[in-house]
């Protein structure tokens, strides 16, 4: 028992240690996002009179931000205003992550198809061919072979043990299923999180980039008079259409991705409990 505790200790490290750190990585990504606004997205080349502005940056330029006028749909994204580097920021972190899962679960897949090795797997139980089925989970090298093995190593233990009767050895094989498929579900679900989140912030970012362009398009419209600035009418209007289109575009993509790992987190999870009712039936059978 002893031996197990420790087994799971360093199981529980390295599930713990695998992935990407989000403390680590989102100020990474956020100076990213900043300098792709700053130095992509304000690069004179965007806009006009592009001479006069000089070379890196719009911001760093000695004309104002308000008088420069985009050429490109780069520079139109520039005029959006400081929410823009947040929502940019954002739009990385979840490719990032997605990227991330994407590896991580394709990993916990484990080699070959998964389907033809939870029929083996069954197959190998139902003739009570224990050692023949670790031996498959060792090929497989993923998280549903994880536990199947953990689960047929203590099947082949407790086949062995005359101080528990059939009812205790059912509790306990139930028991270290159960264990090892908690190890493995913080390796699977981690950094899901920030997918969901983001589904539903960026909107929200948004919406206050929104109302912020609006509130300088209604000053614009207000300050004029009886003759309101058309040119900061349209630039407040145009910020608050940039924020929203950023934000739903980066919200729609992070709940689809969100979606999609889900679901195949979850197909992992079926096919776990799968072979574990299989397991737990066969050592029903033959104990």
């Amino acid at each position: 028992m002893e031996m197990n505790v420790s087994k799971n200790d360093e199981q529980v490290v390295a599930r713990k240690a695998g992935g990407l750190n989000p403390a680590v990585i989102i100020p990474i990504l956020f100076a990213i996002g900043v300098c792709i606004y700053l130095f992509v997205l304000g690069s004179p080349g965007n806009f006009k009179d592009a001479d006069k502005l000089g070379s890196g940056s719009v911001a760093f330029s000695s004309i104002e931000g308000k008088d420069i006028h985009p050429e490109s749909f780069l520079g139109i994204i520039y005029k959006g205003g400081v929410i823009v580097p947040i929502l940019i920021t954002f739009m990385i972190t979840v490719i990032v992550f997605s990227f991330e899962r994407y590896f991580v679960l394709g990993k916990a897949a484990g080699k070959g198809n998964l389907d033809n090795f939870v029929v083996q797997v069954r197959s190998l139980l139902n003739q009570n061919k224990i050692d023949e089925a670790i031996e498959e989970c060792d090929r497989q090298q993923g998280s549903v072979g994880n536990v199947v093995k953990e689960g047929l190593t203590t099947y082949k233990a407790l086949s062995h043990d005359t101080t528990l009767n059939k009812e205790q050895k059912m509790v306990a094989l139930n028991k270290a299923i159960e264990e090892a498929t908690t190890l493995e579900m913080p390796m699977l679900e981690k950094n899901m999180m920030i997918l969901s989140t983001l589904g539903t912030v960026a909107t929200l970012v948004a919406l206050l980039g929104t109302v912020i362009g609006m509130i300088k398009a209604f000053f614009a419209l207000g300050s004029g008079g009886g003759t309101p600035d058309a040119a900061a009418l349209s630039t407040g209007i145009s910020e608050a259409l940039i924020n929203t289109a950023l934000g739903i575009g980066t919200s729609a993509i992070a709940i689809i991705l969100y979606n999609f790992f889900t679901s195949k987190i979850d197909g992992l999870t079926y096919k776990i409990d799968e072979i574990s009712m299989s397991i737990q039936q066969s050592f029903a059978e033959f104990n």
